[in-house]
């Protein structure tokens, strides 16, 4: 069975597409980072904060009413954040303290780690890059179980800590995206045999992302990253807590803030989720803008299916009488629509949909 790495290899990117700039040289935002003013998508069309106010619901995943909150919550914006997740504070200072560690190291060494151009794994900038006409303001490094291929070529005599807490964290990133993947299925009144959870849990496509954010001279020029949608079935996001940047669009209101909150963990929908779910589910769109003061981290896990795994609307959500309840997404192999994205981005859901 293909690995979601090798379903990456039959889209290659170009080593523009790759290497992010070296953001302790600049002391301006060039111009191949400057995002249009007049752009409906440029970073300054943001949520105003004086205006309404808009907070994203705090599940504690302790408490009784957790399942109907975290499905409702999915069911309303498609975005929550959980406190009493189980991952100790502890691993979280350790997995920002090796982000920065790598982070900070100056350009020539975090190239050592350099994606390859067919490449899934490794630092460089996000795969959605060619879909843009500018650049982002955003570096990244990209694990999809051990980092120590690349950790070893960035530190010959000392990777062993990074690739420690990078698997020690994607191993309980793992555990609570199955409990929530749980909880939300529960939510729905389904069983895990309506949806093969045995074999969905025993080869999931999984992913870790460090995400770096740095100062940026002019924010309103530039863009962390663009707005898309996150491809597998649940995203779950680290903020380190100086600064806000995550947006999410709702509509009527446009772009409005997530800001951290300490202690909790943003969790989102995917695309996949959207599907399974039979569009119950949004798949929310969000979007990253830099600072001017601070230097913004955050660390992503992604969790989907097994690479030859069916996505489409599950059974049991389709069965009920009438028109509206038909399915609406044809039935996908997660590498097809892994493919299918990378390829098309924004236009991938709407070429699987029926109606």
């Amino acid at each position: 069975m293909a690995t979601l790495s090798e379903a990456y290899t039959e889209t290659p990117l170009h080593l523009q597409h790759i290497i992010p700039i070296d953001f302790d040289s600049v002391e301006e935002v060039p111009q191949s980072h400057s995002w249009p003013q007049s752009d409906d998508e440029s970073p300054r069309r943001m949520f105003n904060l004086d205006g309404d106010h808009f907070s994203i619901p705090a599940i504690d995943l302790d408490s009784p009413d957790a399942i109907e909150m975290a499905g409702h919550a999915c069911k309303i914006m498609g975005i929550f954040q959980v406190t009493n997740h189980g991952i100790p504070s502890s691993l979280l200072r350790e997995v920002e303290s090796q982000a920065w560690r790598f982070f900070t190291l100056p350009a020539r060494a975090k190239v050592k780690a350099l994606r390859s151009p067919s490449g899934a794994t490794g630092y460089g900038v996000a795969r959605i890059a060619p879909f843009f006409n500018k650049f982002m303001w955003h570096e990244g490094f990209t694990m999809m179980g051990s980092p120590l291929e690349h950790a070893r070529e960035v530190w010959p005599h000392g990777y062993r800590k990074f690739c420690e807490v990078m698997e020690d964290y994607q191993d309980k990133m793992k555990a609570l995206s199955e409990r929530l993947l749980a909880m939300i299925l529960k939510y729905l009144g389904l069983s895990e045999h309506d949806v093969d959870w045995p074999r969905l849990r025993s080869n999931a496509c999984t992913a870790l992302q460090l995400n770096s954010y740095p100062r940026c001279p002019d924010p309103g020029q530039a863009m962390g990253l663009a707005p898309h949608t996150d491809t597998l079935l649940l995203t779950i996001l680290h903020q380190n807590h100086s600064a806000h940047g995550l947006q999410v669009h709702r509509e009527g209101q446009g772009w409005v803030p997530v800001f951290p909150m300490n202690g909790a963990l943003v969790v989102n929908v995917g695309d996949m989720l959207h599907i399974m779910s039979n569009a119950m589910f949004p798949s929310v769109v969000h979007r990253v803008i830099p600072s001017e003061n601070t230097h913004r981290l955050t660390v992503g896990y992604f969790y989907g299916p097994p690479t030859d795994f069916h996505v489409g609307p599950i059974h049991g959500l389709t069965q009920t009488s009438g028109q509206e309840d038909a399915a609406r997404f044809r039935s996908i192999t997660v590498k097809d629509y892994v493919q299918m994205k990378a390829k098309n981005l924004d236009k991938a859901l709407s070429m699987i949909r029926i109606r």
